[in-house]
């Protein structure tokens, strides 16, 4: 499996969250795994929200974000591009989906498209999940019914 996590898919690799486990065991599964460049920004940001809100220890989010850098270089880090963002532009507006949940599409789409093969999109947005299906990607979590946003 070829697998493309977005940021709220992949933080949860370095934080204690309930679905930590399934996406633990979801990325020793994958061939390839990869995220585009926008994401080292966004984990950063959201430990730093879990720190800012008190849903994180600062220390705990500082060694989590120390882990994420050391394994960087691990992903395969697609370039966000002006033809990507062209892409993103159209996906936010006919999905209408945030900004840089558009270009996490635009990414995994034109990953799947460059490859020539299926890329699974890993997200727990459910507005992504469900632009990501109708764009012919398969999604995961299976059944995102149970996620709020």
């Amino acid at each position: 499996m070829i697998l493309y996590l977005d940021t709220s898919a992949l933080v949860k690799r370095y934080i204690a969250e309930i679905d930590a486990p399934a996406v633990a065991a979801l990325i020793a599964q994958a061939e390839r795994v990869g995220t585009s460049l926008i994401t080292r920004a966004e984990v950063a940001a959201a430990l730093a929200k879990g720190v800012r809100i008190g849903t994180l220890h600062h220390d705990d989010a500082g060694k989590a974000l120390a882990v994420f850098r050391s394994q960087w270089r691990d992903f395969q880090r697609l370039q966000v591009t002006e033809a990507l963002v062209a892409r993103a532009d159209a996906l936010a507006w006919e999905h209408g989906l945030r900004g840089y949940d558009a270009v996490h599409l635009a990414a995994a789409q034109r990953w799947q498209e460059a490859l020539d093969e299926p890329v699974a999109l890993a997200t727990f947005d459910r507005q992504l999940w469900q632009a990501g299906q109708s764009v012919g990607l398969s999604v995961w979590p299976e059944d995102i019914k149970q996620f709020a946003r």
